[in-house]
């Protein structure tokens, strides 16, 4: 067997020698050592052995402008050399984040009244929570402040936002989630309907649950249901057509708010503007971060809709001051990058172009159904999870010891295509900018991942030999 293990004094072994990886096998890097990245272009990124990737997750599901936006730069730069530092605490503010609150109050999915600004997805999570359980206090209600998510959701790795996440690896060894944090069934009609229940069934069945459960807990505790439209890192689950306007009923039926987590699916990615237009949703509060500056730099916004923000001034009034607060909130430099990313979006016509794109993104993912080992091919826009079974029939998964999905992403990366495996679902977010060629490019080296892993399954006898 070759040697994986990076040679002596390389970047892999210093890698390996000084850093703490976040979602990585801690033990596995010691000897394995990273991938180092040097550069990018478009949606091309090389590493310190000049190989080529497609990008095909854009980073972290964020990069959407691809790499090598000038005008970000530019953006950095000058706002660095105007003014690199400044705070929101205190009544004091700047230009440059006055402009992006404005602009995002502008493009907004539903009529929003303020904007709460973090350094990432998982702060302005862990914030809306928060401001969850404020907002109750201030009604008089402080026990109202359980909160309901998905199993298999992902919003983030504070504390707060960990707990709000359905993942088994964000709570293992942790003590987590917190009490008062609750979990439902995910809207995956592949997955989880009971045989033969059609997509209405299954989404009626699903808000029945919810209902059930606020009603056992007792819905004078329950503050607030938090959802992304699409769920990214529990495998891209796209919900059935009519689920969300099931949830609301029930959430309005209860007096809960409603927040949004478009961490992923702010900015296009699933064809508007916000997935929340995409999939009939009208939060109380909206996060969104990734996206908002492609990446270019850490920055985080809550939307706070009227309803919310009258009941927390009035709050803080009272209290003598609104006590959450970072650092780098609104900082000027990220502030100026997001500015400048939305105009480029507008300037571009980023929607426009992923609607165009769509076609030939989900045409050519759904043509693997005819591949032995795709049980299903879901997405919008430009997100998208193919999830690899066993048996195509029945939709029998694989043993998760076997691994299949991780080697199917190993032998993508062989392929020169970067991809993300959630189980054994191959998720794909490319950059916006992607052009068609670049979609078929990328769909080609999946594919010869996807036949390599079919033979690999072969070989072991987990799969008859058709």
């Amino acid at each position: 067997m070759p040697d994986d293990s990076p040679r002596p004094n390389s970047p892999e072994a210093r890698d390996a020698a000084s850093i703490i990886h976040p979602l990585t096998n801690l033990k596995t890097h010691l000897d394995k050592g990273p991938v180092v990245i040097e550069e990018g272009k478009g949606v091309w990124v090389k590493d310190i052995h000049g190989k080529e990737y497609i990008e095909g997750m854009a980073g972290l599901w964020c990069i959407s402008l691809g790499y090598g936006q000038d005008r970000l730069v530019k953006a950095a730069a000058d706002q660095m050399a105007r003014l690199p530092y400044y705070h929101l605490t205190n009544h004091k503010s700047h230009s440059p984040v006055i402009e992006l609150a404005e602009k995002l109050l502008e493009i907004a999915p539903v009529p929003m009244s303020k904007i709460w600004f973090a350094n990432s997805g998982s702060e302005g999570n862990d914030s809306a929570a928060r401001i969850v359980w404020y907002y109750w206090h201030a009604m008089g209600k402080p026990e109202k402040r359980k909160i309901i998510a998905h199993q298999r959701a992902y919003h983030g790795n504070t504390i707060a936002s960990a707990s709000l996440s359905g993942l088994y690896y964000n709570h293992a060894s942790f003590g987590l989630p917190l009490d008062g944090f609750l979990h439902v069934t995910p809207p995956h009609h592949y997955r989880y309907a009971k045989p033969g229940e059609s997509e209405e069934d299954f989404a009626t069945r699903l808000a029945d649950e919810l209902d059930a459960l606020i009603e056992a807990e007792g819905p004078e505790t329950v503050g607030a249901f938090f959802t992304e439209p699409i769920m990214g890192s529990g495998g891209v689950i796209v919900p059935p057509p009519t689920y969300y306007d099931k949830v609301q009923a029930v959430i309005r039926k209860h007096d809960m708010l409603l927040i949004a987590d478009e961490v992923i699916t702010a900015f296009g990615r699933t064809g508007n503007m916000f997935g929340s237009t995409t999939m009939g949703l009208e939060p109380d509060m909206l996060v969104c971060a990734k996206g908002l500056s492609s990446a270019y730099i850490p920055i985080s916004a809550l939307m706070v809709n009227a309803r919310v923000f009258d009941v927390i001034s009035e709050e803080s009034d009272r209290v003598g001051v609104f006590g959450l607060s970072f650092t780098y909130s609104g900082h000027p430099v990220s502030a100026a990058v997001a500015r400048e990313t939305l105009q480029i979006y507008e300037d571009e016509d980023i929607v426009g172009h992923v609607r165009s794109m769509e076609p030939h993104f989900m045409g050519g993912l759904e043509a693997l159904l005819e591949h032995p080992l795709v049980g299903e091919v879901r997405g919008k826009g430009l997100v998208a999870g193919v999830e690899l079974v066993r048996d195509k029939k029945t939709g029998e998964a694989f043993d998760p010891a076997l691994a299949v999905g991780d080697y199917c992403n190993q032998r993508a990366e062989e392929h020169g295509l970067i991809v993300r495996a959630i189980g054994d679902t191959i998720s794909f977010c490319p950059p916006l900018i992607i052009n068609k060629d670049e979609i078929a490019e990328m769909i080609a080296r999946f594919t010869r991942a996807l036949d390599d892993t079919l033979d690999m399954l072969r070989e072991q006898g987990q799969i008859e030999v058709a």
